[in-house]
């Protein structure tokens, strides 16, 4: 309690008193009200058209898609035997851990845009394309890198969780499914391993909306460049960044945080209607 509330809460606490000021890091915070929030939601042009927009469509793809994802590979892994399992779980966690090693070694030479990167070079040979595409600089195909390279490393914990959820089922359940009359595979997932696995799957789908909606970073590792070619893979988070510490409009920054803060719980009250129940 005493860590959750010094490196949790007692922050939060401090960014939302901070968002109804003017800091500017050097001097005193002053109150000015609801200004920062005002000016966010409706003069904030570059939060309205770019930030906010690609964040969200980020999000509704890169979220539910790596959740289902996540489901389906746990599920599969699950089938197979149990010394190749954990080797095979290993493997498919490994990218949400190294995905600062895999940038380097797989993602920037695969999307180079010289004819030498790798899927450039396949596509010409394979005649797909006439000339190289600018995969990570090119603003129109920059995010669907990032959707990419973001659905490649989003196994994370939810995917384990949801596993282990799977893995901890009684196969009695199955057995009286059986009798019950379920004759298919996709029957038994939808009528017993989904009701019985509830709270890993929202421990799941509460993991994906917290890792979603914090990704910034992603865009600026791939085109190397800060802000993103013409703001295409500016998301909520690199708002945050350039207001906080390029610009140093800290009570402004502030503000975006307490916004991205209340999306994020809005979301979770979501997971929590379709996966909670009333004793959890």
């Amino acid at each position: 309690m005493l860590i959750f509330g010094a490196f949790i809460v007692v922050p939060v606490v401090i960014a939302i008193g901070l968002s109804f000021t003017y800091y500017n890091a050097v001097e005193p915070p002053r109150f000015i009200g609801w200004s920062n929030f005002q000016y966010l939601i409706s003069q904030d042009l570059l939060f309205l058209k770019y930030a906010l927009p690609n964040t969200f469509k980020f999000a509704i793809i890169v979220g539910p898609g790596g959740y289902i994802a996540g489901f389906i590979v746990a599920w599969l892994i699950s089938l197979l035997g149990k010394n190749i399992r954990k080797w095979i779980a290993l493997a498919v966690y490994t990218p949400s851990l190294t995905i600062g090693i895999a940038m380097t070694v797989i993602w920037l030479p695969l999307l180079s845009g010289d004819r030498i990167g790798y899927l450039n070079s396949f596509l010409l040979r394979q005649g797909l394309i006439d000339v190289p595409k600018l995969w990570v600089t090119d603003p129109a195909l920059l995010m669907n890198s990032m959707i990419a390279v973001s659905l490649w490393s989003s196994m994370g914990v939810g995917f384990l969780a949801m596993l282990a959820g799977i893995l901890n089922i009684d196969p009695i359940l199955y057995e009286a499914g059986r009798i019950d009359g379920i004759r298919s595979k996709l029957q038994e997932i939808w009528y017993i391993t989904i009701p019985s696995m509830k709270p890993q799957m929202l421990f799941g789908a509460v993991m994906a909306i917290v890792t979603t909606f914090k990704t910034g970073a992603i865009g600026v590792e791939l085109s190397g460049k800060n802000p993103t070619p013409e703001y295409a893979g500016h998301l909520i988070v690199n708002h945050i960044q350039d207001f906080g510490f390029i610009r140093f409009e800290m009570g402004y920054a502030a503000a975006i945080s307490v916004f991205l803060l209340l999306l994020m719980y809005a979301s979770n009250k979501l997971a929590w209607g379709l996966f909670g129940s009333k004793e959890e």
